[in-house]
């Protein structure tokens, strides 16, 4: 006879619902976890928005405020909109304090420090593409890429010309085309000089690389919940 599964809470994180794990009587965790696992109150906001579209934030040594791109520190999460307007309201309304229930110490460069994180990470994900061979570079084998139907999503630098751009932008109108990444963030991502046009094959690398630039997006953008870029149909 089956033993009534035990009920177990997670641990809280500011800004986090309570979810039910179910777990079998001898202790060991079942997957029946509800939706509402990935998702977190922004702190700044009071929004719910998907843990993807979120950045955690930790305390670490003297109670100081870090930033969790990864989002595996150990520690109580504190959790805000992947955006500027979002962390600064979090940083000006003493938001880290309440979540925190203490004092805590924010860097007066924390937003400038998170922007470069996010950048770097998304420039972390073109590189392992690059030497995984995932990735394209260059007007003319991006547009071969393209013509072939394997890219998972067009990459023009931000500063790129509008002639070459829009004849690409032409053929890659069912997928994503990212604009967000200045001429000089990829090259020093691919390890090339002078990068303007790239394309990533459809795969996980793809996917990764979608899923960070939503957030440096949004973190870019002046509006506080969504981004400017021309990132579409992601």
């Amino acid at each position: 006879m089956l033993k009534e599964p035990v009920i177990r809470r997670l641990p809280a994180e500011a800004g986090a619902k309570d979810v039910p794990v179910m777990s079998a009587a001898n202790g060991s965790q079942s997957h029946h976890l509800t939706v509402r696992e990935n998702e977190r109150r922004c702190i700044a906001t009071g929004l719910t928005r998907p843990k993807a579209e979120m950045i955690r934030f930790v305390l670490g040594p003297e109670d100081a405020v870090f930033a969790d791109i990864a989002g595996k520190l150990p520690g109580r999460g504190m959790w805000v909109t992947a955006s500027r307007g979002a962390v600064e309201t979090a940083v000006a309304k003493r938001r880290f304090h309440y979540a925190a229930r203490r004092p805590v110490t924010v860097g007066p460069d924390l937003v400038v420090q998170l922007e470069d994180m996010l950048a770097r990470r998304c420039c972390d994900i073109l590189g392992l593409a690059r030497r995984a061979g995932e990735m394209t570079a260059g007007f003319e084998k991006v547009k071969a890429v393209l013509a072939g139907g394997t890219a998972g999503c067009l990459i023009t630098a931000a500063d790129a010309a509008a002639d070459g751009r829009d004849k690409l932008r032409r053929m890659a109108q069912s997928i994503p085309h990212v604009t967000e990444l200045s001429g000089a963030e990829l090259s020093l991502a691919i390890g090339r000089e002078n990068v303007v046009h790239a394309a990533l094959t459809r795969g996980k690398l793809n996917d990764r690389f979608l899923a960070e630039i939503k957030r440096l997006v949004g973190f870019r953008s002046s509006d506080p919940v969504v981004g400017s870029s021309e990132l579409e149909q992601v």
